[in-house]
């Protein structure tokens, strides 16, 4: 086994041997605490000296050195547990010779016990005065940097318990990813909707357009897929009577990895029946309006150099989008009803194509099999995407993109759905549900007869039979939180967001590269669903 650093884990391997020779438990079973050290803080922070001189509260408190200072018969440490810490004071007449001798043996990263009362050093701080000390855990090998910081990002994320006992700024950021769910949970359930859990291994990978991951169950001899999305089999509770659910997901897509695409990422989903996706939007404003005040304290979020409101949103149309986002400098700008017009589309990423060359920007490259919806989604996500800042909600897709979403009645070419941005980022995708069981088929078909990896091999039928049964109009959407947690804890790497992320086999060390910029996957937190 050993690990690195070899000097180290040796020495304290021996300090170890030595502790239990002289009648200590290395690895004790439990320890009997009162307080922790986040509970000392919190309750004893105004007691002055001579209170807690009069009263001397008793406290048993566990937690893990982070400094050790030895001065002769005495001794200060700091042990931090349940994201605060505390002083503590070990003074030979105190624990004794015997108690005094471990605490000498002790290194960083020791977790102890200890047992006494509360007091104030002369300098004013909260200390516990050890009359007991006991050994919980030894760390064989030593924190990082002597506990300081850790900054190599390969280590961080993939020894991330190193990072969240050295990096406060860590821990904070996933007690906020908690406190997020914990709000959106609230949130819904607030509203009627019922949560529930949809299969991670799926016959026929749907919902979304994406390359998923293969797996294979040997008892059944089939192939399996894990979801790329839930959202066909919580349209079938729908259709079951479940007019109103969500899902707090798992999704999986065998994609790339960049700053904001991780192939393993979670999203809330939900489905709500009798409604539209005006509906949606409403909703919608009103939730991430809600999340950003219960989560950081106010609807106005810092995300770099930006103050993002939640309370302020704009309504744009994605062929408005393209408009008043259109370089300047790529004169005349264009309007809506170009983009309306057959082939206006291609016209105009061809005048994107021209100006783009002598301007520093990537041209639009594989239009010629590529529909004008299609094109139109490709313009809207180089020219306008980036610069969507404030949160916008960016309506009415092309048909192209949108296999799952109902049809404007004005106008078959666009469906009714919306996506959610702030930050120049998507944070979420909905819309009005098809519940037309012919044309879903029809859209089915479609789908695999153009075939490629990133779309299903197979039409999943029993979906079609479900809304044969009759699902009612319903609007759904889905969130990605690992987005919305890098919004709300300015962190602009999904890495920083995920507990594991995905990486390398350990040795390559290619993965500090590529927390920074791999290969984007170009599909959004839910979608296209």
């Amino acid at each position: 086994m050993p690990f690195e650093p070899l000097d180290q884990y040796f020495q304290r391997q021996k300090k170890l041997a030595e502790i239990e020779a002289r009648g200590h438990a290395a690895y004790p079973h439990k320890f009997d605490w009162t307080e922790t050290p986040k509970s000392i803080v919190a309750r004893f922070a105004s007691a002055d000296a001579a209170a807690l001189e009069s009263a001397k509260p008793p406290v048993r408190v566990a937690g893990r050195i982070l400094t050790l200072r030895l001065h002769g018969k005495a001794g200060f440490a700091h042990i931090a547990g349940t994201g605060e810490r505390v002083q503590i004071y070990v003074k030979l007449d105190a624990v004794g010779p015997r108690g005094f001798e471990l605490f000498q043996m002790l290194d960083l990263g020791d977790f102890i016990g200890v047992a006494g009362h509360l007091f104030r050093t002369k300098t004013g701080e909260l200390t516990v005065w050890v009359h007991e000390l006991t050994l919980l855990a030894k760390a064989l090998l030593p924190l990082p940097e002597k506990w300081h910081g850790l900054s190599d990002i390969e280590i961080r994320y993939r020894q991330r318990y190193l990072d969240l006992i050295v990096n406060d700024r860590a821990r904070e950021i996933f007690l906020r990813r908690a406190h997020l769910i914990r709000e959106l949970r609230r949130f819904f359930d607030a509203r009627g909707y019922v949560e529930v859990e949809t299969p991670m291994m799926q016959p026929i990978a749907g919902g979304a357009t994406a390359r998923p991951f293969v797996t294979h169950h040997n008892t059944l001899d089939i192939d399996l897929y894990l979801r790329i999305a839930p959202e066909l089999y919580l349209k079938r509770l729908v259709v079951g009577g479940l007019e109103r659910v969500y899902e707090i997901n798992r999704n999986f897509r065998n994609e790339g990895i960049s700053t904001e695409h991780n192939p393993e990422f979670t999203m809330l989903e939900f489905f709500q029946a009798y409604s539209d996706y005006r509906d949606l939007m409403a909703l919608t404003e009103e939730l991430f309006a809600y999340l950003a005040k219960e989560v950081t304290g106010s609807t106005v979020v810092r995300y770099g150099q930006h103050e993002v409101d939640f309370a302020r949103w704009q309504r744009l149309s994605m062929r408005e989008a393209i408009c008043q986002y259109w370089p300047d400098s790529a004169a005349p700008r264009p309007v809506p009803a170009e983009l309306a017009t057959p082939g206006g589309p291609r016209a105009l990423a061809g005048r994107y194509n021209a100006w783009a060359p002598s301007h520093n920007h990537e041209p639009l490259l594989d239009l010629a099999g590529q529909s004008d919806g299609e094109i139109t989604g490709l313009l809207f996500e180089t020219v306008a995407e980036p610069r969507l800042i404030q949160p916008t909600i960016l309506y009415d897709f092309p048909t192209a993109i949108s296999p799952l979403a109902k049809c404007r009645k004005d106008d078959p070419s666009l469906v009714e759905r919306f996506e959610v941005f702030a930050a120049g980022m998507e944070l979420g995708n909905a819309f009005s549900e098809l519940n037309d069981p012919a044309e879903q088929e029809r859209r089915f078909r479609q789908q695999v007869e153009r075939g490629g990896e990133e779309v299903p091999r197979e039409v999943d039928m029993d979906y079609v039979r479900a809304l044969a049964h009759g699902m009612p109009p319903a609007a759904g959407e889905g969130i990605g939180i690992d987005r919305l947690t890098m919004l709300f804890t300015d962190a602009h790497s999904i890495r920083e967001v995920i507990l594991f992320p995905l990486l390398r086999p350990e040795g390559s060390r290619q993965d500090a590269a590529a927390a920074g910029s791999d290969q984007p996957s170009g599909q959004g937190p839910g979608g296209p669903k």
